[in-house]
């Protein structure tokens, strides 16, 4: 198990690590109507790792955190979760819905931050906890995210549609982390806000990993996932057709000059 700060070492492509793989997608085919999204998507996320997933705009990439979320059906293939690494049992997820996908630990912060607009700070982390029923921790863990988040501490009352986008980005994080998530997937965290709110929503994914949160960032910004990751996968046309360290990918020069602007 590789820890947050370390490149871990990547198992060959298309075969499992065994010790610390959490979460599997195999020959994955996803279409919306006849339109073919994903093509034989395969790829690995281990415990304790950030994982990013870049690519253009269209490349498919929403597309697969929603199929893993249980929000659309694949055609072929499969999704293969083990919630506890150091165990042979694991979970189809492909055959699962989204609720069922939620109580194994994997929460999907969406594109776009989706908060409830009308109600206030504290009752969309609340929401967050919507599955839990130990009264006492849920206040300890929202208690927790002010500490992690002060400006939501300070807006804790104030309707959630009248936050910034940074400020709803990070209470899309904070209401996420209240489920206690075992995987986090964030898709675009970044999108729409100022280059400082970027780099602090960056820090503060590498904080959550640092806790202990493994993370699986689909992220148009490149070079800031790659900046964090520990591996990383390049998806264009719904295919994978890049796998390997972040900080190789980071460095190499077609990779650079298709999607970090070098």
């Amino acid at each position: 198990m590789t820890t947050p700060t370390t490149i871990g070492i990547e198992a060959p492509y298309g075969s499992p690590d065994p010790g610390g793989t959490l979460l599997q997608v195999r020959e994955l085919d996803v279409s919306y109507g006849a339109i073919r999204a994903l093509h034989g998507v395969s790829l690995d996320v281990n415990s304790s790792e950030i994982v990013t997933l870049i690519g253009s705009n269209g490349a498919g990439k929403t597309t697969l955190l929603r199929t893993i979320s249980g929000l659309l059906r694949p055609l072929h293939g499969t999704i293969t979760w083990r919630g506890d690494s150091q165990s042979s049992a694991h979970v189809e997820l492909h055959r699962q819905r989204p609720e069922r996908i939620v109580r194994q630990g994997i929460i999907h912060v969406p594109e776009g931050r989706q908060v409830f607009p009308n109600l206030s700070v504290r009752e969309n982390l609340m929401l967050g906890a919507y599955q839990r029923r130990d009264k006492p921790e849920i206040a300890r863990d929202i208690d927790h995210a002010y500490e992690r988040f002060p400006i939501l501490h300070e807006r804790r009352d104030q309707k959630s549609g009248t936050l910034s986008g940074g400020e709803q980005q990070m209470l899309a994080i904070a209401r996420a982390l209240m489920a206690r998530p075992k995987l986090l997937l964030l898709d675009e965290p970044s999108l729409g806000l100022a280059p400082l709110i970027v780099r602090r929503i960056f820090e503060i994914i590498r904080e959550i990993n640092a806790s202990g949160v493994t993370v699986f960032l689909v992220e148009q910004n490149a070079n800031m996932a790659l900046s964090i990751a520990n591996r990383a996968y390049v998806l264009q046309s719904g295919q994978v057709i890049r796998a390997d360290r972040a900080a190789t990918l980071l460095n190499d020069d077609e990779v650079k000059r298709a999607y970090l602007g070098g």
